[in-house]
Order: C-alpha cells, then structure tokens, then sequence
C-alpha cells in the first residue's frame, strides 16, 4: 500500500511540475505538424484527384454527350422507322380487319350458298322421290302410270315355246247343236277320179257359230170398260213391271245393266250398242238406262244386308279404300271382301266418316289392310299389306342407297313371303321354330334400322324410310300374323282388286253426277262381284233379280 501510495505521491508531483505536459505538448505539436504536412499533401492530392476528376467528368459528359447524342439520332431513327413501322401495322390491322369482314361475309355467303344447296339437294330429293315413285315403290297403282312399265310375273322361264305342248290333251272349241247343215259337193277331181281317191266314209265337219239377237214383243191386251156414275174408264190390272205403253222386261234390263256397269259402256253407247244389234227393235232412253242402277239398287237390298251380315261372321277380312269423283270433287269408296263375300259403299270421306256404317264399324276379327291409321282403332287384330311394305323398303333403297336396313329387310320379307306361300301350296302350316327365327330377325333388322337413323337423322325433305321403319319397329305383330294363320293373306290383293272394277268404271265416267248415283252404282257392283265368285251365270242372276225372285247371298 505504501509503495502504491508513493508512486501516487511521484505521479502527482511530476503532473504538477508540467513536465510531462510540456512533453505531451511537444509531442502533440510535433503530430500536429506532421499531420498538417500529411494534410497539405493530402489536400494537394486531393486538389489534383478533384481536378483530375473534374476533367474526367467533362471528358465523360463530352463522351456522353456524344454517346446521347448518337443514343438520340439512332433513338430518332429508330423512332421514325417504328413509326412507318406502326403506320404499316395500323394499315396491315386495318387490311387484315378488312379482309377479316370479307372472309366473315365470305363465310357467310358460303354458309348460305351452303344451306341453299343443301335445301335444293333435299328438294330435288324429294321431287326426284315423287316423280319416281310408282307401283313399283309406293302405294301408287299401275293403273295410274299409263306408260307404264310391263309388270314381270314370278313364272321361271322353261324354254319352251307358247302355247299346247306335245302330249298336252286337245282342248277343241265348244260345238252346238246345228240349226242348219250344209253339205259342200266333192269337187269331180276327187268323185269321179276313183283310180287315185277313194272315199273313206267319214264326213269332215266344221261349224260356224253365228249370232243374233232377236227380239220379242208380247202385247197384253184386256177390254175397256166406262164407269157410267163417274164417268172414268176402267179395265183388268196388266201384269207386275207392264206399266207403261212399251216396257222392257228383266232381260233387257239385265243386258243393259252389264254393258253399262259390268262392261264399263257409257250410257249412250250402251243405248246404240243395243239398238244396232237388235236391228233397232231395242231403242231404249238414256234416262231409263241411268235408272237402271238405282232399280237394281232397291231391289237387292235385302241381299246386300245379308252380305253386310256374313261379312261380320268371317274370320279374316280384306278391306280398303279407293276414290272417285263426285259432281266434281273427290268421293270415296269403302271396299270389304271375304271368302267370295263383297261389299261396296259409297262414301263422300275416307278414315272414320268413311268407316261408319260399314262392316269395319262392327267387326271383331283380323282386318287385312294397307297402312291406313283410320284401320287401327277396329278389328281385334291387324295384318298390313305386304307387298306395300316390300314398295316402301324399294322407294327407301331407292331414295336412301347409303343405308343398309331397308336392304336386308326386304330380302327378308321376300323369303318369309316365299316360304310361306310354298306351306300354303301343300296345305301345311311353317314350323315354330322357322317362325320364331323369321320373327326374330325381322324385329332384330327393324332395330338396326332405328339405329342407323338415330345415327344419322332422315332427310326432312324424304322420311318416308324412317316413317317406314317406326311403324315396323311400334307394331311389329301387325305385319307377321300372316306367319301363325294360314288363314290370313300376306298382302290385300283381293281389296286391291276389287278396288279396280270400281277404279275402271270411274275412269269411264270421270265423275258421278251425284254420291246417290255412285251409291246406286256400288251397290249394283256388290251383287255382281259376289255373284262372279259364286261362280254363277251373270247375265240370268241379275234378270231374276229384276224379277224380284233373288236369292239371297251366302244363305244355305
């Protein structure tokens, strides 16, 4: 502690003295002298570095300058080549814009042009459809093409020329009994050559046949007497159908009948006809001509009931409908046709106006008919016309060659067809199995059609396949009963035939002058066709009908 003290004590003391302040400050001059040189040197160094740096800085901005300068004219530059480089955008945008609403419109007139074409292809489709359609492939009858042309039947060819072949019995014309015979003289080279001919004792004979209509009159003749209270003539009552002062009776009447609704001879040809032939005994009027139909009419009322009555009782009916004029404007038919039985109304409508009053109204059997939707709602079963869907499947074909159902299927058809016809021809029915196979396929093929068409729509200017191929699909029971019941046709030929004695007789007259006039005349066509399938003489039926001794169709 004391040698701490001490020392304390001597650094006290030297600091007072100021010794070692004298030292400190000389030292401190010292310093600051030295640093005020290193100042000036540094100051001059600066100065230099200042003024170095200053010239650079004017050099650098002298260069920048310059540099900013070129920077600038190339900026200018290249600013005025991106402006002609922008105004040639603006006028490219401006073309391309241009050229963009020429194409838009372009487009537009394409996509027209387009659907235009499109509209005139589906048009001319279906014009094409229309003016090729035929009884080949629509419901159309032949009847109505006259240029027709020839139908082909289903026979094979043999080979053989026409007509009797060898060993074929000879069917010879039929003789009657001579009125008159007339030996021819031999001739002298034959007679009195005996040297070189020699009679074998045997006549050569031919008849020749001649016609003539002869006409007899009988007058019925009775005493006039005068009521001497009234003053009136009175006399014995003529017979039945003598009323006027020339009358024809059932024969006349008959033969006129035929010509005019039968034979489809207009009423005035039928009056000449009858005149010339009868060497003018027979000149009956046109009016009472015309009469004849509505005479006939109500006298074989009775017996068309009865046909009406039998037809209700058939199992199987054909049916359809055909048209006609009437006093100008169109009138229908109403066709009913079983087992011989036909019927023939007059209707001024088709479809239900057209079904009332008609065995159709009331039957409760399968109706054979061609596709008619008015059909469907009678009947307790439907079997469609065949050979119609077969026309439709050709016009689809015909109309539609890219698709394939309508090909298959009439293939198929043709076969069901074809085998079920060669059951009936040997009395026997198809076997189950076949006919589940037929059924089974016809349904599988009718699928694969709805598909294609569900695939690719149909043409809304031609839809008849896909209008075709809907109804198969919904119904297809309507177009195979033909297969179970050997009793039901395939197709309604016997409807469509009776369909064309009415169809000839409206080509004849071109239009009936009233629908009582057409009724009178579909009547009258009833007890004919029923009358031809009984296989009765036509000519001596409708004469006792006039006599009112008819015999009432299909009663036992």
């Amino acid at each position: 502690m004391e040698c701490t003290i001490r020392s304390q004590n001597a650094e006290i003391k030297r600091l007072k003295s100021g010794e070692e302040f004298e030292a400190l400050k000389k030292t401190h001059q010292k310093e600051m002298a030295e640093m005020g040189r290193k100042l000036a040197k540094s100051e001059a160094e600066n100065a230099a570095l200042h003024a170095q740096i200053i010239d650079n800085r004017n050099k650098w901005m002298e260069v920048n300058e310059d540099v900013v300068k070129e920077k600038e004219e190339a900026l200018a530059a290249k600013d005025k080549e991106l402006e002609k480089m922008r105004q040639k955008l603006y006028e490219t945008e401006r073309k391309l814009d241009e050229a963009r609403d020429e194409l838009r419109e372009e487009k537009k007139r394409t996509y027209e042009a387009l659907t235009e074409v499109e509209d005139l292809q589906g048009q001319i489709l279906k014009l094409t459809a229309r003016l090729s359609k035929d009884y080949t492939n629509s419901s159309k009858p032949s009847s109505a093409d006259p240029n027709h042309k020839k139908i082909p039947n289903s026979r094979e060819s043999t080979g053989r020329k026409p007509g009797g072949q060898p060993g074929h019995p000879h069917h010879p014309r039929k003789r009657l009994e001579p009125t008159k015979t007339v030996e021819i003289p031999a001739p002298e080279e034959y007679a009195n050559n005996t040297d070189r001919y020699l009679p074998t004792g045997r006549m050569v004979t031919r008849q020749l046949i001649l016609l003539y209509v002869k006409a007899d009159a009988i007058d019925y003749c009775t005493r006039e007497f005068i009521d001497l209270q009234t003053g009136k003539t009175v006399h014995a009552a003529f017979p039945a159908g003598v009323d006027n002062d020339v009358n024809f009776d059932s024969t006349v009447k008959a033969a006129a009948l035929l010509l005019n609704a039968q034979c489809n001879v207009s009423i005035g040809k039928t009056q000449k006809f009858l005149k010339e032939i009868s060497d003018g005994a027979i000149d009956m009027s046109t009016g009472m001509i015309c009469g004849l139909s509505a005479e006939f009419s109500a006298k074989t009322e009775e017996e068309r009931q009865q046909i009406f009555n039998d037809l209700l009782n058939q199992p199987v009916m054909h049916t359809d409908f055909t048209f006609g004029r009437v006093n100008g404007t169109q009138g229908a038919v109403i066709i009913c046709d079983a087992n011989g039985l036909v019927l023939y109304q007059g209707r001024e409508k088709k479809g239900h106006e057209g079904i009332k009053g008609s065995p159709v109204e009331l039957y409760k059997g399968t109706l054979v008919c061609d596709h008619d939707p008015a059909f469907q709602r009678y009947g307790n079963g439907h079997q469609e016309c065949m050979s119609h869907v077969l026309r439709y499947l050709t016009g689809s074909i015909e109309n539609e060659p890219d698709r394939t159902w309508n090909k298959d299927l009439r293939t198929l058809i043709r076969e069901m067809i074809h085998a079920n016809n060669e059951a009936r021809e040997k009395g026997e029915a198809l076997e189950e199995a076949q006919i589940e196979q037929f059924e089974a396929k016809f349904k599988e093929t009718v699928a694969s059609g709805m598909e294609e068409y569900e695939y690719i729509p149909p043409s809304e200017y031609y839809r008849d396949g896909y209008n075709l191929a809907k109804r198969l699909h919904e119904n297809p029971e309507d177009y195979l009963r033909f297969l179970r019941n050997p009793n039901i046709e395939s197709n309604n030929s016997a409807a469509e035939r009776d369909a064309r004695k009415f169809k000839r007789k409206a080509h004849q007259v071109m239009s009936f002058r009233s629908q009582e006039g057409m009724n009178h005349f579909c009547d009258g066509l009833t007890i004919m066709q029923t009358l031809e399938a009984s296989g009765e003489n036509l000519y001596k039926a409708i004469a006792s009908r006039f006599d009112n001794v008819a015999v009432t169709a299909g009663a036992e």
